[in-house]
């Protein structure tokens, strides 16, 4: 399946705004958006100029989700279905699904330096669930999984520096530092979310 593959730099001077597609990378006066190019859009013209149609609203949020995530349109599209046949609301229901992707929540415990290392972790075999290696980045973690990487792969040089850099992980996870295993100990509510995404506008861009 396609996957984007060009600057990431670039998605975020799409959207205006940091989307951590590096991780805390993003944070460095390195960042694209940091400098005077950065302000403007991508491409020869830039951004246009005017007023923004609601349409373009509920696209840009759209795509934005799908950015933050590492999704193509017919992943994100699918997810976006599943939500609306579960109980609560489709909005916060999507954004939950996301969250609790196995990817993302390797990425949260800081086991990866971004979503994107974090998905090569997982379809490499790193990362255990339950004991049980899992390399389905889409695999959607639950209360109380137990999430462990490779014993092998405990001595990498990069893991390392992340462990010591770690300052802490979301309230609906934890994480032993000295075991390298973290645990999902509750459902990510509303606050907990990654990103500001109006997850409202999203389902009004599919309920068009």
């Amino acid at each position: 399946m396609a996957r984007y593959i060009g600057s990431a730099c670039k998605q975020c001077r799409t959207e205006r705004e940091k989307l951590f597609l590096k991780g805390e990378r993003c944070n460095s006066s390195k960042c694209a958006l940091e400098r005077k190019r950065g302000k403007n859009a991508p491409g020869q013209h830039g951004a246009k100029k005017g007023k923004m149609s609601d349409y373009a609203k509920h696209l840009r949020e759209k795509q934005k989700a799908r950015r933050v995530f590492g999704l193509t349109e017919q992943q994100f599209k699918r997810y976006f279905i599943v939500a609306e046949k579960m109980p609560g609301l489709t909005s916060d229901t999507l954004l939950k699904l996301l969250e609790m992707r196995l990817d993302n929540v390797v990425y949260k415990l800081g086991l990866s330096y971004s979503r994107k290392n974090a998905r090569q972790m997982v379809m490499h075999g790193l990362i255990c669930v339950n004991g049980k290696k899992i390399d389905v980045p889409r695999y959607q973690v639950k209360k109380d999984d137990v999430i462990t990487v490779k014993a092998s792969y405990k001595d990498n040089v990069n893991l390392k520096k992340l462990m010591e850099n770690l300052v802490a992980v979301p309230s609906w996870l934890t994480f032993n530092k000295e075991a390298v295993e973290g645990k999902v100990v509750n459902e990510p509510l509303k606050e907990d979310f990654s990103h500001p995404i109006n997850g409202q506008l999203i389902v009004e861009f599919y309920s068009k």
